[in-house]
């Protein structure tokens, strides 16, 4: 159940909301940067994921945010009217408070330490709530003649893939940024494997979005290590920048994307995004839980070491003390059988 706000607490409570509403709409105008097909639809929407975030990290209470800063940026950016915006915003509001309480429900941890976690995250964060996002957003515009029936399809599913991307790429990369702190002690060939990284992935992705050659493949093995070596630290901002970098190359038409048309561009920067970020997110996910699995194993052995040799300490007096009396009660059983030896082989006596 929410619980009321205090006087106290309503100033602060609304200056978040007012700084995360203007976050979102910094994202949103960062996304519109990306649009394609006469501005219908981004290729990597990140707000949704900047929603997510936010409720995670400072809870329900920031939900206003959300619908104001998405009604902000459908009146002023996106030029639709003030009924059209509502619908817009009440849609973007409604999927993600949805997805948000079914995340709570099943668990959710914001560590994402869990491939159940990730899972949850792909499956209501990414598909559930976008979906909601999406059909009541795009009704919203059809309703006021913005999109046309026959397109109402092909817009709901673009704008759900653009907005799952958002979810699956910046709210892992927010939620990793939450608990980091500036390294202590961290060895040089540490530092340098990290900055051989992302300077690789950033020549790779130059290379292969500027030659004709289909060569985005090769960024895989980047990711890969960098989700093996520094777990979500590592995966989570290596696909941030191979999905900027690749949507990039896809709007200005360059590399692999040259020659093709706007939907097909559409669909295989899509599918790439998907694919890469995934394939790093579970991989740093899997290896995080064998990890934990090893430390607790570890943790298991060393207390179990202790215990045997606690038992081992106080059972040692007894085991000295029992082994005294069994030497005492042998030589004691000695002496006997050698005094009746002694008396049945002994002189006779007088005929």
């Amino acid at each position: 159940m929410p619980t009321r706000l205090s006087a106290r607490e309503l100033f602060p409570t609304g200056m978040l909301i007012l700084t995360v509403a203007a976050v979102y709409c910094a994202a949103g105008y960062v996304g519109m940067l990306q649009q394609v097909r006469d501005g219908e639809v981004s290729l990597l929407w990140p707000t949704p994921g900047i929603a997510f975030a936010a409720l995670f990290l400072f809870g329900q209470r920031v939900w206003p945010a959300i619908s104001i800063g998405s009604f902000l940026i459908s009146v002023f950016a996106m030029d639709h009217g003030w009924g059209v915006s509502l619908g817009v915003a009440a849609g973007t509001t409604i999927g993600v408070l949805c997805a948000y309480m079914l995340l709570r429900r099943v668990g959710f941890r914001v560590e994402l330490d869990r491939l159940r976690d990730l899972v949850a995250l792909v499956v209501f964060g990414a598909l559930l709530g976008t979906v909601i996002a999406a059909v009541i957003g795009v009704g919203a515009l059809s309703m006021a003649d913005t999109v046309i029936p026959s397109n109402f399809l092909s817009r709901w599913l673009l704008q759900s893939l653009s907005a799952a991307m958002g979810v699956l790429i910046i709210t892992p990369l927010l939620l990793v940024l939450r608990t980091a702190r500036w390294p202590r002690g961290v060895r040089l060939v540490r530092t340098l494997e990290a900055v051989v990284l992302v300077g690789g992935t950033v020549a790779v992705m130059l290379i292969t979005t500027r030659t004709s050659t289909e060569l985005l493949f090769l960024v895989f093995p980047l990711l890969i290590w960098a989700a093996l070596r520094f777990q979500l630290a590592g995966a989570a901002p290596l696909a941030l920048i191979v999905s900027t970098m690749a949507v990039y190359g896809a709007i200005n038409g360059s590399g692999p994307f040259e020659g093709q048309d706007v939907y097909s561009n559409l669909i295989t920067i899509q599918a790439f995004n998907a694919s890469t970020t995934l394939t790093a997110l579970v991989l740093a996910v899997t290896t995080t839980e064998r990890n934990q699995a090893h430390d607790e194993v570890e943790e298991a052995a060393t207390q179990l070491a202790s215990v045997v040799n606690q038992l081992d300490r106080s059972l040692r007096p007894r085991s000295v003390t029992l082994a005294q009396g069994v030497r005492g009660a042998a030589v004691a059983e000695r002496r006997v059988v050698r005094e009746r030896i002694e008396g049945a082989n002994g002189p006779s006596g007088p005929n």
